[in-house]
């Protein structure tokens, strides 16, 4: 399987780290849906990122749907999700409100980063900033002082939610300040630290 887009994008990174944690292995392809958009249209007209080319040639985006494809590929005991459940419904809750702190971060950074200054929208900053701020607060407060949600081991809410956070103060520097958020900041310290975050570096 080959995973196709940049490891700048939070849901890229979110499978390639998910992928090593699982033992899955995927070949990846650094493809940018701004400055490769030919190359990554022939490989999916919807310019998509994350796209997981498949073993059968078929392809498959969005990274929680990638990451249920990969999951089956994985060893039972590798996997990152509780296969059912109220364990499974707090992890999948977790992981959806990571995913609410990238997509506002995508959006924040999008309005300052692309948008003229003189077409952005100040209600709409303010709203999608309040937003990363919320999803941030209920991370820091499901987190453990120390350890994973995973417990023993990181699971899909602690990958999540760590790449979140780097992602975040990699586009959007200065806009959060750690302080408020001392677990998710040592959490996220920790992760990065595995070896399997390490081989996926932001670009």
């Amino acid at each position: 399987m080959k995973l196709i887009g940049m490891l700048d994008s939070p849901y890229v990174r979110r499978v390639a780290v998910s992928a090593r944690l699982m033992g899955v292995a995927l070949e990846h392809e650094s493809v940018s849906v701004f400055r490769h958009m030919d190359r990554f249209a022939a490989i999916n007209p919807l310019i998509k990122a994350p796209t997981l080319i498949c073993d059968d040639g078929g392809i498959l985006m969005d990274s929680t749907l990638i990451l249920d494809h990969v999951e089956a590929q994985a060893a039972a005991n590798r996997r990152l999700t509780p296969a059912a459940g109220p364990a499974r419904q707090q992890t999948l809750y977790r992981v959806g409100v990571a995913l609410v702190a990238m997509e506002k971060a995508v959006q924040w950074y999008y309005e300052v980063a692309l948008r003229p200054e003189a077409k952005r929208w100040d209600d709409w900053i303010a709203r999608i900033s309040q937003q990363l701020q919320r999803a941030f607060e209920l991370i820091e407060a499901a987190l453990p002082a120390d350890g994973w949600l995973g417990e023993d081991r990181p699971d899909a809410a602690d990958v999540a939610c760590a790449i979140a956070w780097r992602f975040t103060h990699l586009v959007l520097p200065g806009k959060l300040d750690p302080a408020h958020f001392p677990r998710v900041a040592a959490h996220s310290t920790r992760a990065e630290a595995l070896p399997e975050f390490a081989a996926c570096p932001l670009e």
